[in-house]
């Protein structure tokens, strides 16, 4: 086998590391679809309270929007700016 530099080595761990960070956006998509559904179906029930749970449900998944952002702020960082590059 050939030798593998170490600006390679780290490219290619931190090319694994975005893509292991980005699976972290699956976990917001599916707490904003079941949050969504769940809002829908208590509209259903109480057409009153429209605003109070649509108000309560786009917080809800505000917050939830923050880790994928954070994974793909991290992924993208990884691979544009790549910080251990200048460690070597």
């Amino acid at each position: 086998m050939g030798n593998i530099t170490n600006e390679a080595f780290i490219l290619g761990c931190s090319a694994i590391g975005a893509g292991i960070a980005m699976i972290a956006g699956v976990g917001p998509g599916v707490g904003q679809g079941y949050a969504a559904g769940q809002g829908a179906a208590a509209v259903g029930r109480n057409p009153g309270a429209k605003s109070d749970i649509t108000s309560t449900m786009l917080l809800g998944q505000a917050v939830a929007e923050t880790t994928g952002l954070y994974s793909l702020v991290i992924a993208l960082i990884l691979i544009f700016a790549n910080p251990l590059l200048g460690k070597l």
